[in-house]
């Protein structure tokens, strides 16, 4: 029997994939907090679907997605970001995730791990919502409207307060699989 899952995924196998291993999972390592601020600021204006597609080929050009590596990233590497067909060339999304790597670190020392820092928003808790239908779920929140304005403080771009909820989703902080879905609640995955 295939397990019922939330509606938007449904469309296509990447989208799937992504919902049944990743979407809502805590990611197991700082790296992977990492990768989705990058991806998730890249998608301002897309869908996440053209995300998921370059995502290999982001993972390539931002060496791993290693937060130190791409802190050092020079105008040669933006010009080489900029000349790469697997990514989205936008040379603000592309400086701003430069200056993300950098935010990124000084976060990390600051609160000793980025989910920390995310948690400061929640009062330590993973939230867990139990929307009915697709319509339930909001596309921001004063959480997330809280976690813009403080990385904006510091620095960042393409970080408004829906890409926010967006990234609270995806690494886990905000669940909103849908009541009837087999991954609702599920607290002990991993991506």
């Amino acid at each position: 029997m295939t397990p019922r899952r939330c509606e938007w995924c449904l469309k296509d196998p990447l989208y799937r994939a992504y919902h049944d291993e990743e979407w809502g999972c805590e990611p197991r390592d700082e790296v992977r907090y990492f990768e989705f601020l990058v991806l998730e600021s890249a998608q301002a204006g897309l869908s996440w679907l053209t995300i998921l597609k370059k995502r290999e080929n982001y993972r390539q050009a931002y060496q791993g997605f290693d937060p130190a590596a791409v802190s050092r990233f020079d105008e040669e590497a933006v010009r080489e970001l900029l000349d790469n067909p697997g990514i989205v060339r936008n040379r603000g999304k592309i400086e701003a995730s430069i200056e993300m790597a950098g935010i990124f670190l000084k976060i990390q020392r600051e609160f000793r791990g980025f989910r920390n820092y995310l948690l400061t928003f929640t009062g330590g808790e993973i939230i867990r919502n139990h929307p009915l239908r697709l319509q339930d779920i909001p596309a921001q929140s004063q959480i997330s409207r809280n976690l813009s304005l403080d990385m904006k403080k510091r620095g960042a771009r393409y970080f408004g307060p829906v890409i926010a909820y967006s990234y609270l989703q995806a690494v886990g902080i905000i669940d909103d699989h849908l009541v009837y879905c087999f991954r609702h609640h599920k607290e002990s995955d991993q991506a």
